[in-house]
């Protein structure tokens, strides 16, 4: 694919993102759709933060959605292949590329319920976690089986110096792979744009993976959401206007998921993902350990003075640009090494 259509796609998601907020934040504070906070989820002081809109992922969702779709327009306009010919809609590959995205549209939908009941009840309680986890399953499942249907047949684990096949056992291992990960980028939006800015940094991370595999409608998908995250960024930068919510989280935690999956490099995958699999594996690992010392010691103790690990780094005096950028930094540097991997193989 031409690099300028590529470009094209990124700034127009970036302009359709940034430009939204222009009416979507005042139409949020309108409806007094506002975010409760709950200290027990983050430090004292982000109780300021009571009342910033939420819900502000619909930018990016939108921006990204329209941008894939004038971008694969013009790619195939700009081809040997005109959009008049059937075989064009037909395409297994283009049929793929929009089933990433209606699986990223779902999960955002899914947040979206939650959001929504967390204002409605005007407090930090939206789905109920076993709720999430049955809709989280059968949207991830529902994906797994189109992809297959669309030609996506592959079940080995690759790891990059060894691959082995373990069948249909590859399905349910990779539900549990999506409902990991969608919610470690959940878990991942803490403070004031971080999850914006390191799935930003992942997203053009696997734009460059797409790129030497070839795969055209793919980087269409990952520049269009990183397009999208800078325009969001305009509006959630510190001190935020507005924020993501879980709208915009399981979005990205489901695009990220979901690049990673389509590559059928595992061990790229986790590299490039690695920000959030260590937030989420702080918490289990802070819950875990007060657990047993609790049952060992009669007290709970920590690890971290607060998890995930970001607000451990807030709680230790690093504000939250410094956090951002430091985060940023090291998903960029482990990921540079996933993006060898794939060049030198």
């Amino acid at each position: 694919m031409p690099f300028w259509i590529e470009l094209i796609a990124g700034l127009l998601s970036f302009a359709i993102a940034a430009a939204s907020g222009k009416m979507l934040i005042p139409f949020l504070h309108k409806l007094k759709f506002g975010q409760p906070i709950k200290v027990e989820f983050g430090p004292k002081w982000h109780e300021g933060k009571q009342g910033t809109p939420t819900m502000g992922g619909i930018m990016f969702i939108l921006s990204s959605a329209v941008a894939v779709s004038v971008g694969y327009a013009v790619y195939r306009m700009t081809s040997s292949v005109t959009l008049g010919d059937e075989s064009v809609f037909a395409s297994k590959a283009a049929l793929r590329l929009f089933s990433c995205i209606v699986f990223c549209i779902l999960f955002g939908v899914m947040g979206f319920i939650d959001d929504f009941t967390k204002v409605a009840r005007k407090k930090n309680d939206g789905l109920s976690p076993m709720q999430k986890i049955v809709i989280q399953i059968v949207i991830a499942a529902a994906w797994l089986f189109t992809m297959r249907y669309l030609g996506d047949t592959d079940t080995s684990i690759d790891l990059e110096f060894v691959s082995f096949d373990i069948g249909w056992f590859y399905y349910p291992l990779m539900i549990v792979v999506i409902l990991y990960l969608t919610n470690a980028v959940n878990l991942t939006d803490g403070i004031d744009g971080l999850c914006g800015t390191v799935t930003m940094v992942n997203m053009l991370l696997y734009t460059v993976v797409f790129v030497l595999l070839s795969n055209a409608e793919m980087t269409l998908f990952t520049i269009s959401i990183a397009g999208g995250c800078l325009g969001f960024l305009v509006w959630n930068f510190h001190p935020a206007k507005c924020f993501m919510g879980d709208t915009g989280s399981m979005f990205l935690g489901a695009a990220v998921t979901a690049a990673g999956l389509v590559t059928h490099r595992h061990l790229v995958l986790v590299l490039l993902a690695l920000v959030y699999i260590i937030e989420a594996l702080s918490v289990v690992i802070q819950v875990s350990y007060f657990k047993y010392t609790k049952k060992k010691y009669g007290e709970g103790r920590r690890i971290f003075k607060m998890t995930p690990i970001h607000h451990h780094f807030e709680m230790s005096g690093f504000s939250e640009y410094k956090i951002v950028i430091t985060f940023s930094l090291f998903s960029l540097i482990v990921g540079i090494p996933g993006v060898l991997l794939v060049l030198f193989r």
